[in-house]
């Protein structure tokens, strides 16, 4: 009996254990069941009362009115449907006609930097007013904005011993357009003479934000000193910034009494700054906008160009021409030639290798090729090469608001460069043809390394399918490099995929001769993925 006993006692243990084990599942399952179906109805369900702030902003999905209270009825109150309000785009019908430049110009320096204006003005799509402290003489004909004579500011104080009193009158452009009563007006967009505006891309820019807010939308500079100095909260105005119309009314409105307050700030941008404070309005940073607080050459800056439209360049007198061997405004016209058929990808990178020759090689899109000996990761490639100097010359590269890599001081390392000698869209491929050539005058050091040398090609061509939607959308984007080396010609297909906001870089390659184009009939070797870089959001 005892022993009976003893021998049954592990089973009722088993069998408590197992039904124990069988509650807490139902008992999980039902939790879980009743979770899902909360959360459903929260997701499924519209809001009773939403917030008056989803009411006010564009989004993607409808958005649903509360009712008004007289709908009820003292009785039997019947539940009316919602009034649903139709779906709004992320992106606004923004034109060049809708922007209003507001250009800061000085008599003394005018006949030189009108030249700049030339580039990009374009009589029958853009408006504007170029506001000078005199007269100038003018001549018929001439491709420019309207030219006036800022008001008097004789009555505003000014007391900051390193600055000059034409801040005063260029802090008040914005002010002084806008009494002109200009029709259809949604942003206004100041700039100095001597900026130069992507016109194009300044309205893709400008096309994300809703113009009936209140906006005050540019870029900071690209010294950390000049920040610290002015405001990392400032819109730098030889960049370029621009202003809702909305904030341009509320502007004008304070804007003198506002400057009465400031009177020892040195410059225009701070004093706008300042009043956008007082109005609760912050800066919206674009990238694109470039102030270039720099000397020297901006190869490392525009071959290594943020992911964002290019929207301006400032500085033109200071910083070197764009291209060897040109004035800066025969390269800056060599430039919008370059890129007139797709604007959106201007100074756009692409990062690719070749493996068997162990090259490492950049694209800057209708600027410049460059080829590099050796492997280099592109979080190293994607980073500005020091080939300029800080506004403050004294500074190390530890003075810039952004990362940077030195200029390598290995022979072998130096990039062989390749810039833009034309560019053509074919209508038969449906592709832009660019032929980027070699500066025979820069000078390459003797390398010791037993590896193949880019000295022997003389050209670049490189093929690109427009898309002057690619800011729009998520894209797939086809490069295609054809490097004139010896006999052959070396074709890289480079596909950038952006997915899932990752880009992937996958390289095929094929070697042609130079008598046959006949593409299609080559043989193609294709390499595997090699690289993963961010896209943009």
């Amino acid at each position: 009996m005892t022993s009976a006993n003893h021998h049954q006692r592990p089973q009722t243990g088993l069998l408590a254990t197992s039904r124990l084990r069988s509650c807490v599942t139902s008992l999980f399952l039902l939790l879980l069941l009743l979770y899902v179906l909360y959360s459903s109805s929260l997701i499924l369900l519209p809001p009773s009362c939403p917030l008056p702030s989803t009411l006010q902003k564009s989004t993607s999905s409808s958005t649903t009115l509360p009712l008004p209270l007289t709908n009820y009825s003292k009785g039997n109150q019947q539940e009316q449907e919602p009034i649903i309000l139709p779906q709004k785009s992320l992106r606004y019908d923004t034109e060049a006609k809708h922007i209003v430049f507001c250009i800061a110009a000085s008599s003394s320096l005018w006949d030189k930097r009108k030249e700049y204006l030339k580039l990009w003005w374009k009589p029958k799509e853009t408006r504007g007013v170029v506001w000078l402290d005199k007269r100038v003489r003018t001549r018929r004909n001439e491709k420019l904005p309207e030219i006036r004579v800022s008001g008097s500011t004789a009555k505003f104080k000014y007391t900051n011993r390193q600055g000059d009193r034409s801040a005063l009158r260029i802090s008040r452009a914005v002010s002084e357009t806008l009494r002109l009563g200009m029709k259809d007006v949604r942003w206004f967009v100041m700039g100095d003479d001597d900026t130069v505006f992507m016109v194009e891309n300044l309205v893709r820019v400008l096309s994300k934000y809703d113009h009936n807010q209140l906006y005050y939308v540019g870029s900071s500079s690209e010294s950390h000193i000049q920040n610290i100095f002015f405001s990392y909260a400032m819109a730098f105005g030889g960049g370029g910034f621009a202003i809702s119309y909305p904030l341009a009314k509320e502007l004008e409105k304070m804007q003198d009494q506002c400057i009465q307050r400031y009177p020892g700030l040195y410059g225009s941008d701070d004093r706008m700054q300042a009043c956008m404070a007082e109005l609760g309005v912050p800066l919206t940073k674009e990238p694109g906008f470039h102030q270039y607080d720099v000397y020297g050459n901006l190869l490392g800056l525009l071959g290594a160009h943020p992911i964002t439209p290019l929207v301006s360049i400032h500085h033109l007198d200071v910083v070197d021409p764009i291209f060897p061997q040109m004035k800066q405004v025969q390269a800056l016209h060599h430039l919008f030639e370059s890129t007139k058929d797709d604007s959106a990808s201007m100074m756009q990178q692409s990062i690719c290798f070749d493996r068997r020759r162990q090259w490492s090689i950049t694209v800057s899109w209708g600027y410049v090729v460059q080829i590099i000996r050796g492997v280099m990761s592109p979080r190293e490639l994607e980073m500005p090469t020091r080939t300029f100097l800080n506004w403050y010359k004294r500074a190390d590269f530890t003075a810039y608001s952004f990362n940077t890599r030195p200029v390598t001081r290995h022979p072998c390392q130096k990039p062989f460069l390749f810039y833009v000698k034309s560019s053509q869209y074919d209508k038969g491929r449906k592709q832009i043809i660019g032929v980027y050539a070699r500066d025979q005058k820069d000078p390459h050091p003797y390398c010791r390394w037993q590896m193949n040398s880019p000295d022997k090609i003389d050209s670049i061509v490189v093929l690109k399918r427009p898309d002057t939607q690619r800011w729009n959308k998520v894209w797939i984007l086809e490069t295609i490099f054809f490097l004139f080396l010896c006999n052959y010609v070396v074709r890289f297909d480079m596909l950038l995929m952006f997915l899932t906001c990752l880009t992937y870089e996958a390289v095929c390659i094929t070697l042609v001769p130079k008598v046959n184009w006949d593409l299609n009939s080559t043989k193609r070797y294709c390499l595997k993925v090699i690289s993963v870089s961010l896209c943009p959001l």
